[in-house]
């Protein structure tokens, strides 16, 4: 999964580059015309490629912490879940639980309280599924306008 997350990071920053120039390029003069179309279809890859960069972004933590487990000497329990914490956090820890759709990489304890091993990764589930639903806004919004379009210039 690893090496699945890594390009998939990259790929997305720049497609993020890329879009993020197009847009600004909106604001400069000589812009195609109707801009209105073109910068919709720009803002759209804008925020798709992020939602992408930030889910990737969280898929890779969670693969690098699965990695980790169980990976040579000192890696059981997880080292996502013992490092960076106070003793008094990681005490009686017995497991962890991991997913990508959420991503989560949730440390348990043998009380069966657990912890989150980087609590990111809330704000990061939020950012993709916000920024992928304004995506599958714009592009609704779009085939919307289109076929108002297509109707008022239907003769009648």
């Amino acid at each position: 999964m690893l090496l699945l997350a890594l390009p998939l990071f990259l790929l997305s920053a720049v497609g993020g580059v890329i879009a993020t120039v197009g847009v600004v390029a909106m604001a400069l003069p000589g812009r195609p015309q109707p801009w209105q179309k073109h910068l919709a279809r720009r803002v759209t890859s804008l925020t798709a490629s992020m939602a992408v960069f930030f889910y990737s972004l969280g898929f890779a933590h969670v693969s690098w912490s699965e990695h980790e487990f169980g990976n040579g000497a000192d890696s059981t329990p997880a080292p996502a879940c013992r490092d960076g914490f106070e003793p008094a956090v990681r005490e009686g820890l017995s497991h962890h639980e991991s997913s990508y759709l959420p991503l989560r990489f949730d440390c348990i304890r043998e009380n069966g309280t657990s912890y989150p091993s980087w609590p990111d990764l809330v704000w990061i589930n939020w950012a993709a599924l916000a920024l992928a639903l304004t995506t599958a806004l714009l592009v609704i919004g779009a085939g919307y306008v289109t076929e108002l379009r297509a109707r008022n210039t239907t003769p009648q």
